[in-house]
C-alpha cells in the first residue's frame, strides 16, 4: 500500500545583516546542520577564541553546510552568539532549553533559527514570548521534541502500552503545532527524533502523512562515527526518498566535520545533492601498496571543499589502480617507493612515493 504525503510548506531563515537567506520546505534543495560541539561563552570577551570559530564556521561551510546549532545554556553563552551571528554569513540556530529569557536575548542580534522544545520551555506564556519575538524580528523556530520529554499524560500511556512511542511522539508535535497555529505563526520547522530509527522514520511518517509542515530529520544519540553512520544512513535514505525531510543533521559523537560529511554523501547517494568531488579509495590489503590511508586523512577534507564537480581515486597498488579508477578524473596509486599519478586510466607520471602530494596538487590545480 502506497502511503501519501504532503509537499512541505516554504520557511525562510537568515537573511538579516550579513547572513544569507536560506528556504527551507517548499521545493527547496534540502540542507545540511550540524551542531556546534564546544561552549562559547568565552567568546564575549576573547577575540581569538571568535576568530578561531569563524574559521571552523568557514572550513565547514567549505564542506557542504548550510546551518550550524549552538548550545545556549545561559546569558553568556547567548551574547556570544549573537556577536558570532554578526560576523558570518552561515544561518545559525539557538538551541535553547528551559529559559525563553534565553531564546528573547538572542533575538537581539542576527541569529537565524530559534530551537525549542515546548515540553521543557514552560507554560503557554512563555511560549507565545518566544513566538511573538520571533515574529517581530522575522526569525523561524524550530520546534524539538524527542522520546525524552514526551507529555506526562502521553508518557503514561506509552508506559501503560496504550499508543507506542511512534505515536506519541507525532501526537506531541501536533500538539506543539496547534498553538503556533493558533497564535498565527507559520514560520516553523518540526522535528520528532529517537534513537531508534525505526521509530525516527514510523513518527515522520505518520507526522507527513497529515502536516505540510517542513520536518528536520534526525536519529538522535545515534552513537559514535560507524554507528551514528549506519542508523543515520538507514533512516534517512528511506525518509528521503519517500519525499520527507526539508533539512538534516547526523548526530555523532564525532566532530562537526564528519557530521557534514556524511550528510552531504547521504544527499549525494540519494540524488538530492550534485556536484562536488566524489572520492573513491580501496580499503587497502596486504598487497603493501600506496598508503592510502594517510594520504586521505591529508587530503580528505581538502578535497570535499572543492569546488569542482569531478571524481578522485586513491587506489593501494599499482596492479589494481588504473583499472579499477579507470573513470576517475584524477587518481593516484603506487607500491613500495613509487607511485603513479592517472587521468581517466591513463598514467601520466611515475613519481617517487615522497613526491606524491606535490605532483597530485598540481594536476588536481589543472583539472
Amino acid at each position: 500500500m502506497n502511503k501519501t504525503f504532503l509537499q512541505p510548506r516554504l520557511v525562510k531563515i537568515g537573511g538579516s545583516g550579513i547572513t544569507k537567506s536560506l528556504s527551507i520546505g517548499g521545493t527547496s534543495s534540502v540542507s545540511i546542520q550540524t551542531m556546534w560541539k564546544d561552549g562559547i561563552d568565552n567568546i564575549v570577551d576573547d577575540d581569538k577564541a571568535l576568530h578561531e570559530t569563524l574559521k571552523q564556521i568557514n572550513d565547514l561551510q567549505a564542506l557542504g553546510c548550510d546551518i550550524i546549532r549552538f548550545a545556549v545554556p545561559d546569558t553568556k553563552s547567548a551574547k556570544a552568539l549573537v556577536k558570532i551571528a554578526q560576523n558570518t554569513s552561515m544561518p545559525l540556530v539557538a538551541d535553547i532549553h528551559f529559559d525563553y529569557r534565553l531564546a528573547l536575548e538572542c533575538l537581539k542580534g542576527n541569529v537565524a533559527k530559534i530551537r525549542i522544545n515546548p515540553g521543557n520551555i514552560g507554560s503557554r506564556d512563555k511560549v507565545e514570548a518566544v513566538v511573538n519575538g520571533c515574529r517581530e524580528k522575522g526569525t523561524a523556530i524550530r520546534i524539538g521534541v524527542n522520546t525524552g520529554s514526551l507529555p506526562k499524560d502521553l508518557a503514561e500511556k506509552v508506559e501503560n502500552g496504550i499508543i507506542s512511542r511512534t505515536e506519541a511522539l507525532a501526537e506531541t508535535a501536533a500538539r506543539e503545532c496547534e498553538v503556533f497555529e493558533e497564535l498565527k505563526f507559520d514560520q516553523y520547522v518540526v522535528s520528532m527524533k529517537a534513537s531508534s530509527v525505526e521509530e525516527t522514520v514510523l513518527s515522520n511518517e505518520a507526522f507527513a502523512s497529515k502536516y505540510n509542515i517542513p520536518l528536520h530529520i534526525g536519529v538522535t544519540e545515534a552513537g559514535p562515527l560507524i554507528t551514528g553512520v549506519v542508523k543515520s544512513t538507514l533512516a534517512f535514505s528511506k525518509l528521503l526518498n519517500e519525499g520527507i525531510g526539508s533539512t538534516i543533521r547526523v548526530s555523532l559523537s564525532s566532530s562537526p566535520e564528519n557530521e557534514v560529511i556524511t550528510g552531504r554523501e547521504i544527499l549525494h547517494e540519494c540524488g538530492l545533492r550534485k556536484g562536488g568531488v566524489t572520492i573513491i579509495s580501496c580499503p587497502r590489503c596486504g598487497r603493501l601498496g600506496f598508503d592510502v590511508h594517510s594520504f586521505l586523512d591529508r587530503w580528505q577534507n581538502r578535497l570535499l571543499a572543492m569546488d569542482k564537480d569531478i571524481t578522485v581515486a586513491v587506489m593501494g597498488c599499482i596492479v589494481n589502480g588504473p583499472g579499477e579508477g579507470k573513470h576517475a578524473d584524477l587518481g593516484i596509486a603506487g607500491a613500495g617507493d613509487k607511485a603513479i599519478i592517472f587521468k581517466k586510466g591513463k598514467i601520466i607520471h611515475t613519481i617517487n612515493a615522497k613526491d606524491a602530494d606535490i605532483i597530485f596538487e598540481q594536476e588536481l590545480n589543472s583539472l
